[in-house]
């Protein structure tokens, strides 16, 4: 998370749609701007996020009436990945986490935002040859809306982790802005051995000692933006794959199976271990303040469910310096 001196969303309000762990709300919140309203279905997602904001967020969205949602300024929306993404079954739309963004659609009509702030997986720019993202941008064009999408790799913006997504900004017509420019990309100076915990003793158990572990022979020592694969345990498939800490992290996944399972195994002092859910909350930008969950297993799915908070934040800044400018 970047520290941000110039509050170009004061007095901007906002509400927190699929709020999963608060990722839009830190990012706008350090701009100046005021959540008005949040909503997250998940009951152990929610106790995190009432750990670390004072509220609890509203339930299942599909029964909320929009007319009850407080009047906003911006509305953020993280909506489910699951039906878009590569590594599940694509099925859309034709899945029901997919039609959750009819309720964002809704919700608009009725409360007449501002701006629209979305986000989903990289795979909704292409899913169904294209389709659906039509869809969602002819759904908010008919509302009243100018949309503008671009997909972002976290590694461009200060995060060294190998995560692409899609970003969606909308700007209501009557605002007259027909033009927008997301944030250029920045040098990486951080890989994930900078990302580490300093501490032996909370991460001894993360460490996997197998003899079918294999490193390659001649792995080079050298720093990369890219991910360094540098070994393998059991068959080498998704989970059972050993990289360098001098590269990026893999994407955090909220999912999967194998050794290393969700975050990858990196060689680390000698060894091969997974991440510690603190490592991950810093490759997604969360700062070590952020009360995570006291499940490790509940944390390292809700981490890899999360945003990028400086991606979300790089972008809020184009925002408020497109309203300012307007």
């Amino acid at each position: 998370m970047i520290s941000i001196k110039k509050k170009l969303l004061d007095g901007f309000s906002f509400i927190d749609l699929f709020a999963g762990l608060g990722g839009f709300r830190l990012a706008l919140e350090s701009l100046g701007a005021k959540c008005v309203y949040s909503n997250e279905w998940d009951k152990q997602v929610k106790e995190v996020y009432k750990n670390n904001f004072g509220d609890i967020p509203d339930d299942d969205i599909t029964k909320v009436d929009e007319k009850t949602i407080p009047n906003h300024d911006i509305l953020c929306a993280g909506f489910p990945c699951q039906a878009f993404s590569i590594s599940g079954k694509q099925r859309g739309f034709k899945d029901s986490r997919g039609t959750l963004f009819f309720d964002v659609a809704r919700i608009v009509k009725e409360k007449k935002p501002k701006i629209i702030f979305m986000e989903n997986v990289k795979n909704f720019a292409i899913h169904d040859n294209g389709n659906t993202l039509s869809v969602v941008k002819s759904t908010i064009e008919d509302l009243g809306y100018t949309f503008f999408a671009k997909v972002l790799s976290a590694s461009d913006f200060g995060i060294p982790q190998k995560r692409d997504r899609i970003y969606m900004v909308c700007f209501r017509n009557d605002l007259g802005i027909y033009n927008f420019e997301y944030p250029k990309p920045i040098k990486l100076t951080k890989h994930v051995e900078d990302i580490l915990l300093n501490d032996d003793i909370i991460v001894n158990d993360l460490y996997v000692n197998r003899p079918d572990i294999i490193y390659s022979k001649d792995f080079l020592n050298e720093y990369s933006n890219k991910t360094i694969r540098i070994g393998t345990v059991n068959k080498g498939g998704q989970g059972e794959r050993i990289y360098s800490t001098k590269g990026i992290a893999i994407t955090l996944s909220a999912n999967g199976g194998g050794v290393f399972a969700k975050t990858g195994g990196y060689y680390i002092k000698g060894g091969a271990r997974k991440l510690h859910p603190r490592e991950c909350a810093r490759l997604m930008g969360f700062p070590d303040s952020y009360k995570i969950s006291s499940s490790s297993c509940q944390a390292y799915k809700q981490f890899g469910n999360s945003v990028i908070i400086d991606v979300l934040q790089y972008i809020a800044i184009q925002i408020g310096m497109t309203i300012n400018d307007n």
